[in-house]
C-alpha cells in the first residue's frame, strides 16, 4: 500500500502525542544537503537536524561503518567492555582536550550527567553543604526539556503544566558578567552557558565573557561549565566555542 503525504501525516496525528509540531513535509529519502517526500519532491535540507546533519544525509563513511559494525555486533552494554569504546574515547578525549569523557546519546542527558558530575564534585570536593549546592545559569539558554532543565529555563511555554521544579539553579541575563559575579555565594558549584546561545535567537555574547565566566570560576573554585551541544564540532568555525576567546572550561557537553 503507498501512503500519501497527507495520509502518514494524519496517521501521525491520530497516533502520536502532540508534543511537536512538524513542518508538513513527509521526507522518505535524503542525500547530501537534498531530501525528497513521498511524493518524489526535492528539497534542500537547510535544519540539518539542528545542525546534527552537518555531514549531510547518508554520508557514504558513516553508512560503511554503521553496517559493518552492524555485520560483526550489535550492543554489549557497560556490562562488559567492546573492542570500539576505548578507541573512541581516547580519540573524544583528545580531540577535546578533556582528561575523561562519558558518552551519552542526547543532548538532554549530557546535561543531566554534567549536572549530576558537577552537583557530586561541589558536594565531595568543594565541601558545599550537602544538597544546598547552585548552578548559575543565564536566561533564554536551552540546554533541553527534561524536567531538571525545565526548571532553569525562561521559556514559559517549556515549563507550562510541568512542576514541581527541580531547585538549586540561580538565573542571571546571558553576556552579563556582572550579574554573574553577583550571582556567587558559598553554595556555587559552578557556572554553565552556551558560547553562543541558539534558541535564544543566535546571541553573541560581548567579547571577553566566556574568558571572563572561567576567571570569576577560578576566583570562587567553581566549575565552568559549556553546553557545546550547538556549537562544537566546527559550526562556529572553529572546533568548539570556547576556542574564539581560549576559554578551556571544566566540562565540555
Amino acid at each position: 500500500m503507498t501512503y500519501s503525504s497527507n495520509d502518514l501525516m494524519k496517521i501521525d496525528e491520530t497516533y502520536g502525542a502532540h508534543n511537536y509540531l512538524p513542518l508538513p513535509v513527509v521526507i522518505s529519502k535524503g542525500e547530501g544537503v537534498w531530501v525528497w517526500d513521498v511524493e518524489g519532491k526535492k528539497y534542500m535540507d537547510m535544519l540539518s537536524s539542528y545542525s546534527a546533519l552537518n555531514q549531510g544525509h547518508c554520508h557514504p563513511d558513516i553508512v560503511n561503518a554503521a553496517k559493518k559494525q552492524l555485520d560483526s555486533l550489535t550492543l554489549t552494554s557497560r556490562a562488559f567492555y567492546n573492542d570500539k569504546l576505548p578507541l573512541f574515547l581516547k580519540k573524544v578525549a583528545e580531540l577535546t582536550g578533556m582528561e575523561m569523557v562519558l558518552p551519552m546519546n542526547t543532548g538532554a542527558e549530557a546535561v543531566e550527567t554534567a549536572l549530576k558530575a558537577a552537583r557530586k564534585w561541589g558536594y565531595y570536593k568543594k565541601g558545599i553543604e550537602k544538597y544546598n549546592g547552585e548552578i548559575i545559569i543565564a536566561e533564554n539558554n536551552f540546554h533541553g526539556r527534561t524536567i531538571t532543565i525545565i526548571s532553569f529555563s525562561s521559556e514559559e511555554q517549556y515549563r507550562d503544566g510541568f512542576g514541581p521544579f527541580t531547585p538549586g539553579f540561580r538565573m542571571v541575563p546571558y553576556g552579563n558578567l556582572d550579574a554573574i559575579r553577583d550571582a556567587f555565594n558559598k553554595n556555587t558549584i559552578g557556572v554553565m552557558v552556551e558560547p553562543i546561545q541558539g534558541e535564544g535567537g543566535i546571541i553573541i555574547p560581548p567579547e571577553g565573557y566566556l574568558n571572563g565566566i572561567k576567571n570569576l570560576c577560578k576566583e570562587n573554585n567553581a566549575l565552568f561549565i559549556l553546553d557545546e551541544v550547538q556549537t562544537g564540532l566546527g559550526r562556529t568555525g572553529k572546533m568548539f566555542g570556547w576556542e574564539w576567546e581560549g576559554a578551556k572550561p571544566d566540562m565540555i557537553i
